[in-house]
């Protein structure tokens, strides 16, 4: 029996897709063992190959392209939402550019997308200033004054007006309006090129059939995913996986796939990332 180590990061909308392969009604041959780790360390790890398939941001794919083709399940996308740009007070943007913003980390596609924001307001001379903070301590950075201005992930895109924060800039609806109505591409799951044509197809399949598996039993799906929930309540973490795990999770489509080759062109073409062939198992 083939085994099949499955990275995941320990969040809510994660733990909902893969609900159908760890605890739900999907069979295989192979055995798949999950492994969780925050984002950052599997992209890190993807550089070396040592997982069969992982989620990985879709910035870090462009460094691991040769290793990994990339599944058309699994992807998260912000339709018209995504990485936000917050702040105690409202910065008027001419202002914005000269202070020091703090990110979730540098091979994140939140990243990518504020170095392509930032080409699209200021021109690419100008580039923003940062300091990487773990992502859940981005808004409390703020709120202690460390920072002016804080980029935020998961469910910080929720909660940050509760946390008395306001928006400056949503890339989702940036990248929306840019691209004319395409999804913001975030996260995706790949598969490592070495496991061949039949098991590259068969990770495919069972992550496709976990995905629908979850969709069509949202409630127990939602459960389990409540374990990974960080402490959000039941209400906001529905919103959230309702945001991330949907009908484009389940296949991403050609319009999926077009986005993540068009923003990892982007990033090509401002110098961030290797320019990469981008193969999909289908």
């Amino acid at each position: 029996m083939m085994k099949i180590r499955l990275g995941h990061s320990p969040d809510s909308d994660d733990a909902f897709m893969f609900w159908g392969l760890a605890e739900g009604p999907v069979k295989s041959d192979y055995e798949f063992e999950h492994i969780l780790r925050d984002i950052q360390t599997l992209n890190e790890w993807a550089k070396e190959g040592k997982l069969e398939s992982s989620a990985v941001s879709v910035h870090a794919f462009a460094y691991v392209a040769d290793k990994y083709a990339l599944l058309r399940h699994g992807g998260s996308f912000g339709e018209g939402y995504g990485p936000m740009i917050v702040a105690k007070r409202d910065i008027p943007l001419d202002e914005l550019k000269t202070l020091k913003i703090a990110v979730p980390g540098t091979l994140t596609s939140a990243f990518l997308e504020l170095n392509l924001w930032f080409e699209d307001k200021y021109g690419p001379e100008v580039k923003p200033i940062y300091d990487v903070v773990p992502f859940d301590e981005i808004i409390p950075a703020i709120q202690a004054g460390k920072f002016e201005a804080g980029l935020i992930i998961h469910e910080g895109q929720l909660t940050y007006e509760r946390e008395g924060m306001v928006e400056i800039a949503n890339m989702g609806k940036w990248w929306r309006d840019k691209t004319g109505g395409l999804p913001l591409p975030l996260g995706v799951n790949v598969v490592r090129k070495d496991l061949g044509e039949d098991g590259c197809k068969e990770v495919s399949r069972c992550m496709r059939e976990s995905i629908s598996a979850s969709l069509e039993n949202r409630d127990t799906a939602l459960k389990y995913a409540l374990r990974f929930a960080r402490g959000m309540d039941t209400e906001t973490s529905d919103e959230f996986v309702g945001m991330y795990v949907n009908e484009r999770t389940r296949d991403m489509g050609d319009e999926g796939v077009k986005a993540i080759k068009l923003l990892l062109s982007e990033g090509a073409r401002i110098g961030l990332v290797p320019a990469v062939e981008v193969e999909v198992i289908d």
